[in-house]
């Protein structure tokens, strides 16, 4: 039996995860709690990329009566909103989002979570913004309040290397990681 393909569905290439709440789901402006990432995806992953962009006709195909609502005509993709973004111009002053793409994604249930190993990961520390893995994603379209476009809903997330934590915080791996105990005994 043919596997069924999800052509709204992706795997990325190895991206960084950014502004990762994947424990806990957090309240952006006021909405709904969510579980979500930023995916920073390296300009030079075409492949990725290029899938997205087949996910995103996909989900414009797909969506055509929820986009065209009430009005008279589907609007054309080009005039939509859509998840894809260039780092270089939507976040200019971002060093992490430097030559890359982005896309945000998120959910209202909690993403599976594995390691290169596709082994469950339990401990929190280990996933934070920064780490380096990849994500599997659906795009679909949406019509809320006259607002319509393509969304980045977020399944699931691989981790496969440490990254340098963003945002400056540290881990706490990294603090303790030295045997310098200086005055600690003192």
């Amino acid at each position: 039996m043919a596997k069924f393909v999800n052509p709204t569905k992706v795997v990325t290439g190895v991206c960084t995860f950014s502004y990762l709440n994947c424990w806990e789901p957090k309240a952006i402006e006021g909405g709904k709690p969510k579980f979500s990432v930023s995916l920073i995806i390296p300009k030079s992953d075409t492949r990725t990329v290029e899938k997205i962009r087949a996910a995103i006709e996909a989900a414009y195909q797909e969506g055509q009566s929820k986009l065209k609502g009430n009005g008279k005509s589907v609007p054309p993709l080009s005039s939509i909103r859509t998840p894809l973004r260039d780092g270089d111009v939507d976040r200019p002053d971002d060093e992490a989002y430097k030559g890359s793409w982005f896309i945000n994604a998120n959910s209202d249930s909690a993403p599976g979570i594995v390691d290169a190993d596709c082994q469950e990961i339990l401990t929190r520390s280990e996933m934070y913004s920064g780490v380096k893995g990849r994500a599997s994603i659906n795009l679909y379209a949406y019509n809320v309040n006259g607002n319509r476009g393509i969304a980045c809903g977020l399944n699931n997330l691989q981790k496969i290397a440490d990254g340098t934590p963003l945002g400056g915080k540290s881990r706490a791996e990294d603090d303790f990681a030295t045997e310098d105990e200086e005055d600690f005994l003192d």
